[in-house]
């Protein structure tokens, strides 16, 4: 069974940075690609960004040049850098691996301004 576990998130000013983890047993990191996604109040999940296997990453147009994804497969660990953020970033977060169809249970980020 594949096992997602996110950290990293909390209350943050308007500007300010944070750094979400996600933790997976060898298996969820043995597959392709892994992806963070997002949800606010009232609103649907988002996606955030993906990150292949190799490294090879892409974001939604309202992150770029601000969050960053990464992995580490030797942790079974992906990251998720987030700066300068924005009021609108405030959601649950959560790690997702598309192959296994398996989520996290979301981290909680509000930026307040």
């Amino acid at each position: 069974q594949v096992h997602l576990v996110e950290s990293g998130g909390g209350v943050v000013q308007a500007g300010g940075s944070l750094r979400l983890s996600c933790a997976g047993s060898r298996l969820t990191f043995s597959i392709n690609t892994m992806a963070w996604y997002r949800q606010a109040p009232g609103k649907a999940r988002e996606l955030v960004a993906t990150i292949t296997q190799i490294g090879n990453t892409n974001y939604a147009d309202s992150v770029k040049g601000r969050f960053t994804i990464s992995r580490d497969n030797a942790k079974n660990t992906m990251y998720l850098q987030m700066n300068n953020l924005k009021p609108d970033d405030t959601a649950v977060y959560y790690c997702y691996a598309p192959v296994v169809n398996a989520w996290g249970q979301g981290t909680q980020v509000t930026v307040s301004s």
